[in-house]
């Protein structure tokens, strides 16, 4: 009996998947949730993104985390970010000044409904630039729900001198 007790306190205390309603489209697969996700962010100078559109993306308690290295001192640092944290830090500099992310290159693993993706990136102002501004890796935690993929959690950090993108990542490029 006391195991059976356990066993129903350990399952009530599961996060419920429920979260904004997304479009069919953007949730069907891995390959279409990280599309919506490099698209809602990106954008010219002057527009506004779908904010509603990215938190449709994420479970509830979904999270974003840059990190970083100081070259002065070599310290390790990182952010911890509600999808709301994130738009609210992050947004306006990215409707402002022009933001175009891409995927180049992926890496993936997945047991049961969880999914990790390695997402290798480059950041351009203008869609067009000939050289990005940025590259890097999002380290991206992906759940099945019951009939939809969620985000869990962003993790990434920017290329630099010291962690310049390992070939295996970038996809031949």
């Amino acid at each position: 009996m006391k195991k059976l007790f356990f066993l129903l306190c350990l399952f009530a205390s599961f996060g419920s998947l429920t979260a904004q309603t997304a479009d069919p489209k953007d949730v069907e697969s891995p390959d279409a949730i990280l599309a919506a996700l490099y698209d809602v962010i990106s954008g010219p100078a002057g527009e506004k993104r779908d904010w509603d559109r990215m938190k449709s993306l994420f479970i509830p308690e979904g999270r974003l985390m840059p990190t970083s290295k100081s070259p002065q001192n070599g310290n390790v640092g990182y952010r911890t970010w509600t999808v709301q944290e994130y738009i609210d830090t992050a947004g306006a500099s990215l409707e402002q000044g022009g933001f175009f992310e891409v995927e180049i290159a992926r890496k993936s693993e997945q047991y049961g409904t969880i999914m990790h993706v390695f997402s290798t990136y480059e950041s351009r102002r203008k869609e067009d630039d000939e050289k990005p501004f940025a590259r890097g890796i999002n380290s991206i935690q992906l759940l099945k729900g019951k009939d939809r993929w969620f985000i869990v959690s962003v993790f990434w950090m920017g290329e630099n001198a010291e962690f310049p993108l390992p070939e295996k990542y970038l996809g031949g490029r």
